[in-house]
């Protein structure tokens, strides 16, 4: 059988890719493609003109400036779309500063001559979504059934630790039941941004309370006297394509500030680091090992020796 040709334009459309069986039909990357690690071996067809190298408040600066000039912040290279000649280009639309655009596709084949690729455009605001967005690029790449079994694989994951942590929570009549933990989740340092669309269902599912962020919408700026009025009992510092390195180096932007030793889950010893790059800002099949990794963070009770995620997805901040 004849594979299609592919074109990946965003991290978690390639893991659908592989995750589907078809990492040999991916013939481009987008520039932070990097899982697995096979397709790095693949050229990349978008640049970022983002400096990431900078503090996380230089990047939100370089981001929101570029922004407001009505500009993208990423570049596609269209001369190498076009030699490519795929078949299938899978991007997003959930949000302008993650990957490259329908739009920014449009600009880079607006003079293509022949036949256009098939588009499919994820977005994923919610755990649906990256269901539905496994489903639409199966479909598209004719695996409809591999698509199918896919997500009843990883939805059949995530309800058995749902069902673990809910069974913790029910305590025999008469017992005082136990406190749900108050979790905040952090996807970026400064300015300060609170996780919204999948990650308040992540926390839900574990039965902990999510302090800030809607499911199914928008991250939330929010500001640091609220973090400290609300003073979780865990904190879970996940920016947004940082890695637990990257996020370490950025952590001054909360813990030089003179409230952060008063906040309970610094005295308790439960601020920790996760890989968002890799795991929670990726709406794909790692969502599942997200949960994991969550998982250990907030019922560490039941979960830690279930999971093998410490210093690889996740750190203790200290």
């Amino acid at each position: 059988m004849k594979l299609p040709r592919v074109i990946t334009m965003l991290p978690s459309a390639t893991e659908i890719v592989c995750a589907l069986g078809y990492r040999d039909a991916i013939v481009a990357r987008s520039h932070e493609c990097d899982y697995p690690n096979s397709i790095k071996q693949l050229p990349a067809c978008t640049k970022s003109k983002i400096d990431t190298q900078k503090s996380s408040r230089d990047i939100d600066n370089q981001v929101k400036f570029i922004v407001e000039q009505g500009l993208s912040v990423y570049r596609v290279d269209g001369d190498l779309l076009k030699k490519l000649n795929p078949d299938v280009i899978v991007t997003q639309t959930q949000c302008e500063v993650c990957a490259a655009s329908p739009k920014d596709l449009e600009d880079a084949l607006s003079d293509w001559t022949g036949g256009r690729p098939k588009i499919v455009s994820l977005e994923p605001n919610g755990l649906t979504d990256v269901w539905t967005d496994i489903q639409n690029v199966a479909n598209a790449i004719g695996e409809q059934q591999k698509g199918k079994e896919l997500v009843k694989g990883l939805l059949n994951r995530m309800s058995l630790i749902e069902e673990k942590a809910s069974k913790f929570l029910e305590r025999p009549k008469g017992e005082a039941p136990i406190d749900r933990p108050r979790i905040a989740c952090i996807e970026w340092l400064d300015p300060l941004m609170a996780a919204g669309n999948w990650i308040p269902e992540l926390v839900e599912m574990l039965r902990g309370e999510n302090v800030f962020g809607a499911a199914g919408q928008h991250s939330p700026w929010i500001e640091w006297d609220a973090l400290c009025k609300e003073d979780p009992d865990v904190i879970v510092v996940m920016p947004c394509g940082y890695d637990i390195s990257e996020s370490r180096r950025n952590m001054p932007a909360l813990s030089d500030r003179p409230e952060w030793s008063s906040l309970k889950a610094v005295k308790k010893g439960t601020v920790y680091i996760v890989d968002g790059n890799q795991y929670f800002n990726r709406p794909g099949p790692r969502l599942a090992d997200s949960l994991e990794i969550m998982a250990q963070l907030v019922n560490p009770e039941i979960f830690k020796s279930d999971f093998k995620f410490e210093g690889i997805g996740w750190e203790r901040f200290s």
